[in-house]
């Protein structure tokens, strides 16, 4: 399992090894994966890491901004920073799926659980092991104590103010790159509709 679950096509691995040597009664664990959005305040890495390119000692370095904006962070994300709920993108039965559907677009709504601001999209996974006779698993989530996956942190190019029950909407398509498949392409669809905010915006993302 890669970060984001899917970084560095090592889930096809696991797909491969699966389909030569596991016998037909044989037990893949773990076997479910589940893939999350949230959205989080995080305006001070925001403002020193992202904005800082705006005015680099008088110099404007903005297009060094756009770059840095595309690649996704993979860090830990502190629970208090998440301003919405969390949403269920998809469900990957690892015993059953194929390649191919490591490549997706799907819908999200997020709705906000208070009045703040929402700087990034924040995505993680948990993995359950449905074989045992105890269910058991863990999560790669905020809420969660930390793994070596943390989460992976998609910054938004507008700042969202956002009310509590207001929902940002979109969908998010995932693919592997073209060129090299360890790599992940991620686009972003997002509308807010608010009564401070009105923004609608496509960002497009690549995991390297």
């Amino acid at each position: 399992m890669g970060y984001f679950l899917l970084y560095e096509n090592m889930l096809n691995t696991v797909l491969y090894a699966r389909d030569k040597w596991l016998v037909s009664d044989g037990i893949l664990l773990p076997d479910k994966a589940f893939l999350y959005l949230t959205a989080i305040e995080d305006a001070d890495y925001k403002e020193d890491k992202i904005e800082f390119w705006n005015n680099v000692y008088g110099f404007n370095m903005s297009c060094t901004k756009k770059q840095a904006i595309m690649e996704p962070l993979v860090d830990t994300v502190d629970q208090k920073q998440i301003v919405t709920d969390c949403q269920l993108l998809k469900i990957m039965d690892i015993s059953q799926m194929v390649s191919g559907d490591a490549s997706f677009t799907v819908p999200f709504k997020l709705v906000a659980e208070r009045d703040d601001y929402i700087h990034a999209l924040v995505a993680y996974f948990d993995v359950s092991f449905t074989k045992c006779r105890k269910l058991m698993g863990f999560s790669t989530g905020p809420r969660s104590r930390a793994t070596h996956w943390k989460q992976t942190i998609l910054y938004l190019e507008d700042v969202l103010t956002i009310c509590e029950g207001e929902v940002l909407s979109g969908n998010m398509t995932v693919a592997p790159d073209q060129k090299n498949p360890r790599d992940i392409d991620i686009m972003i669809k997002y509308a807010l509709n608010g009564q401070r905010c009105v923004v609608s915006r496509t960002q497009y993302y690549k995991m390297r």
